[in-house]
């Protein structure tokens, strides 16, 4: 597939995009309001940053709960008791507890990662003491009831039958069981045709009151409130949240030390392919250098290397680009490829050139520029509502970066450099072992 005039407009508008972020974002980035941090006695982290321009108040409360800590053949129970948490209290059933709260205008949703469960809240300042009340009911008396636990677990199961449909996200969960193989990231969060069948409220309730803890769990509080009133108001209701002591649980993350392959045949125009390997944890200290090397290999799916030797030059790929995906342990590199069936051998090969190029010889000093530009250019954007600010705040703490993050993150990325990015291309890239997962014709494919 060769470039043609159609594909142009693309081409160029990423170019412009790359070049306005590149030449007129202020380097800079500009520093977070501040932010009051302190400790409850039940052990709850607090962090309040007041910003008063809206009537509004965001609440987001992260829990370390997410799919890790999910029990052997109970993949899915962390993400359905998110899910579960605000399906009626035991004061109120879930009809008359969203019957308040869309009348209010008060917004509440539950989510789950690998990583970590959030319950995320937002009220007007004016309805903020009756909507936080239900917020604290439903973190700390859900209900779940049987009848709305099984609807859960029948829409789940029919998402992950939807899903089967889409090659791509086929690929990648398959690249995660070979690659996570018997780790806690091995399965999905939302769990498998397998295990969630097998999930019970018993379940659900013996996972909430084990990890639904206020030891383990950070609340960011953003917009029209002060601290003295979060203190005034907020703080005697969470200081009722019961602490509980939470055992540790030793993760042992060990990858594949040589290449592995699994190759799935579907009638299908488009090879789907997943290519990639070990990567690195969120606090690894290299993840500036290699946030940066990432986005001159693969990190943007038009102006990176990889782009430019599969996608332009060949005209070879739908999409191409690569990932480091960072968790609190170990998480994954990944090459995402979608291309004609007949070019997936020469893509893969293409791609895989640009992986041992970067690991030979130094980025020239343009790239280096252009590539921490645009990553400090583009990181206010995560702290542009109420709503980022306060997941940002709580990731911040998380991964223990310091209050301070926003303003040291310009400085962490402008001291890469071209010796930095050969380094952690060298220890952290391995085109010469990776896990190859293609979802595709598999007789036009035609691998060796």
């Amino acid at each position: 597939m060769k470039s043609t005039p159609a594909r142009m407009p693309q081409i160029l508008l990423a170019a412009i995009s790359t070049l306005f972020m590149t030449l007129f974002w202020p380097g800079p980035c500009a520093a977070l309001p501040p932010v009051e941090r302190f400790v409850l006695p039940n052990q709850l982290v607090v962090l309040v940053s007041e910003e008063h321009s809206l009537p509004f108040v965001t609440f987001e409360l992260l829990i370390d709960a997410g799919a890790w800590r999910d029990p052997s053949g109970k993949g899915g129970l962390a993400s359905l008791t998110a899910e579960s948490i605000l399906l009626g209290t035991r004061k109120r059933s879930a009809s008359e507890m969203y019957e308040i709260l869309d009348y209010m205008g008060t917004k509440l949703t539950g989510s789950c990662n690998w990583d970590y469960a959030t319950i995320s809240f937002r009220s007007l300042k004016k309805e903020l003491e009756q909507g936080f009340a239900i917020f604290m009911e439903a973190l700390t008396e859900p209900a779940f009831p049987e009848a709305e636990i099984k609807r859960r677990k029948q829409n789940t199961l029919g998402a992950i039958q939807s899903a089967k449909d889409n090659p791509m996200d086929a690929a990648q969960k398959e690249f995660r069981k070979i690659l996570f193989a018997n780790s806690p990231y091995d399965h999905p969060v939302e769990g498998t045709e397998e295990s969630v069948p097998g999930l019970s409220r018993e379940d659900v309730i013996e996972f909430h009151e084990t990890y639904y803890r206020p030891a383990i769990s950070i609340l960011a509080v953003t917009g029209d409130i002060t601290v003295e009133e979060v203190k005034e108001k907020i703080v005697p209701k969470l200081n009722r949240w019961k602490s509980g002591k939470i055992a540790e649980q030793p993760v042992v993350t060990k990858f594949p030390e040589s290449s592995l392959r699994s190759l799935i045949d579907r009638s299908i125009t488009q090879a789907n392919i997943v290519l990639g390997h070990g990567g690195i944890a969120r606090r690894n200290p290299d993840y500036y250098a290699v946030s940066v090397m990432n986005r001159i290999l693969g990190g943007s799916s038009l102006s990176s290397r990889v782009a430019e030797s599969v996608r332009v030059e060949k005209g070879l790929a739908y999409a191409v680009y690569t990932t480091f995906q960072a968790y609190r342990y170990p998480g994954s590199f990944q090459l995402i490829l979608q291309t004609r069936n007949a070019s997936a051998r020469e893509a893969i090969e293409l791609a895989v050139k640009e992986m041992e190029r970067i690991k030979q010889e130094p980025v020239s000093e343009q790239e280096l520029e252009t590539a921490k530009r645009y990553l400090i250019g583009s990181f206010p954007l995560r702290l542009n509502t109420q709503s980022s600010l306060a997941a940002f705040l709580t990731q911040v703490e998380y991964h223990s970066l310091g209050m301070d993050y926003p303003e040291r993150y310009p400085t962490l990325i402008r001291a890469v450099t071209r010796e930095d990015v050969l380094r952690v291309a060298r220890q952290y890239l391995h085109p010469d072992r990776y896990i190859l997962v293609i979802i595709g014709n598999q007789k036009e494919i035609k691998l060796p």
